[in-house]
């Protein structure tokens, strides 16, 4: 420790401790998930502030310990290669990008153009260790994400079972990014790609019924498409589009999911008829609305 010190100040970087912590020091062992959350001062040596977490709207940082991570540059050209050689218009990689573009706060920017030596004030404010906080979806690896979506599947359909349906969708809706996430590193088409994708269906079905009990017609479409795109004749994606269409005010399009539902599955030829009953309600009501509407421009 006393030799990276050494190295820190040989750099030009001091290190002070203003007032030690207090209690006992708890046993690390390697380190890897133990969770530090600290308040932090960022100011220049004539004391202009640039960061302060304790303003209004800031938050304290969280440092992960055992984490590594690196910069990717993720931009790639039509056939997934990329070149620093290539002529860009307004693409550059890493720092050179930050140092040219700017971060879009001007007093950082002034530092990237101008570095100057700042002073740091980091106050460690709590130490969790691992298993005593709820990991975030980047904290897992595959397997361990693949784990967290069952049991979050879970979770929600319990939470729908109680009638919670606000938190059912949260549930279902993290369970569907961390399949995003692992779906993105799979070549689409691909087994593994394939077996991900069926995990999703179920989930999404499960988030479009819970949107579909808070009017959330167009979310409900939008995600029904997805289903319907790899599996045309899933019954419970046309039947709950068809509810969202009516909802949508899209009669066409409802009256063409039910009746396919009806097609496909007579258990569901009861609930789909229902729902062409209310169509056709809902149908007689606008058209006399409108009449009525005319009515009044013709003769109002």
């Amino acid at each position: 420790m006393a030799e990276i010190f050494k190295d820190l100040r040989e750099q030009g970087i001091q290190k002070k401790i203003i007032y030690p912590g207090q209690g006992e020091i708890p046993s690390y062992g390697d380190g890897v998930g133990w969770k530090l959350t600290f308040q932090y001062h960022t100011r220049k040596c004539d004391e202009t502030v640039i960061d302060d977490s304790k303003k209004p709207g800031n938050q304290s940082m969280e440092l992960l310990l055992g984490k590594k991570f690196t910069l990717r540059n993720i931009a790639r050209s039509k056939d997934h290669g990329h070149s620093h050689t290539a002529p860009q218009k307004s693409h550059c990689c890493g720092m050179m990008s930050m140092t040219k573009q700017g971060l879009g706060y001007p007093d950082l920017d002034a530092l990237l153009t101008n570095p100057e030596p700042l002073i740091f004030t980091l106050e460690l404010i709590k130490i969790e260790s691992p298993g005593d906080y709820k990991r975030e979806a980047w904290e897992l690896n595959e397997t361990e994400k693949l784990e967290a979506i069952q049991v979050l599947r879970e979770e929600g359909n319990n939470l729908y079972r109680e009638q919670n349906f606000d938190e059912a969708t949260d549930r279902y809706s993290e369970a569907l990014g961390m399949l995003e996430q692992l779906m993105l590193i799979e070549k689409p088409g691909d087994e593994g790609w394939q077996k991900l994708n069926k995990m999703q269906i179920p989930l999404l079905l499960n988030f479009c019924q819970c949107k579909l009990l808070s009017n959330e017609y167009y979310t409900v479409i939008e995600h029904c498409n997805t289903v319907l795109k790899h599996d045309p004749d899933n019954v419970k994606a046309l039947f709950r589009r068809g509810k969202a269409h009516i909802g949508a005010w899209n009669p066409e399009d409802a009256r063409n999911d039910l009746e396919r539902v009806i097609e496909l599955d007579s258990s569901a030829t009861k609930d789909a008829r229902k729902q062409l009953k209310i169509l056709e309600e809902l149908k007689k009501q606008k058209d006399l609305e409108d009449r009525e509407r005319l009515r009044g421009k013709l003769f109002g």
